[in-house]
């Protein structure tokens, strides 16, 4: 099954107070650190506020790189961007700052698809919350290209409750790094994980 990442890196971090995904990680970047664990996966970049900050990052990865001029309407917008330039099974939905991605969950998330044809989304759940990312498969494009301003995908998510499955995920799957003391959990989560 051939499937691609659209990773969404458009928003302002207004919580943060300045570009989170260019904030030191594991020793590099959090985007490059969401990258890294991307490697193997082609690779959407979906760019928006302020793109030019995110371009010298970029440049070092093999990644396609797309802009979405409508990122103030929302992530969706933004996932929409990404999805189009692609020609694949099933697209996982990575967020930015997904600095803790897991390559055996994203394998079992494809096979989930692989093995249930009536499976059309798939997302981890850690500790009874669903995470990300997700993974959308391409009877589903047309639908989310379709989604009007307003609708959002959990709306979509909502309407395909039976084609929807799960895979035990970790704690990174649910964290949020969104606020300065968010992220200085995360990087203390990473050094006691002995990833950092």
């Amino acid at each position: 099954m051939r499937t691609a990442a659209v990773v969404l890196a458009a928003g302002k971090s207004s919580r943060m107070g300045s570009n989170k995904l260019l904030l030191p990680f594991g020793g590099e970047t959090v985007l490059e650190t969401t990258l890294d664990a991307l490697k193997g996966v082609s690779t959407v970049v979906v760019t928006g506020h302020n793109p030019h900050e995110l371009e010298a990052t970029l440049s070092k990865h093999r990644v396609k790189v797309v802009h979405n001029p409508m990122y103030e309407e929302g992530m969706t917008t933004s996932f929409q961007a990404g999805l189009r330039t692609t020609d694949v099974d099933a697209v996982f939905l990575v967020l930015g700052d997904q600095v803790g991605l897991d390559q055996r969950m994203l394998s079992a998330m494809v096979q989930v698809l692989v093995e249930d044809e009536d499976a059309v989304i798939v997302s981890p759940r850690y500790g009874g919350r669903l995470g990300h990312p997700v993974l959308f498969r391409r009877s589903l494009f047309y639908e989310i290209l379709r989604l009007k301003p307003g609708e959002t995908l959990r709306d979509l998510v909502t309407r395909h409750e039976n084609g929807h499955r799960y895979v035990e995920g970790d704690v990174w799957t649910v964290i949020d790094m969104d606020t300065p003391e968010e992220y200085e959990a995360a990087k203390k989560l990473w050094s006691l994980t002995g990833r950092g």
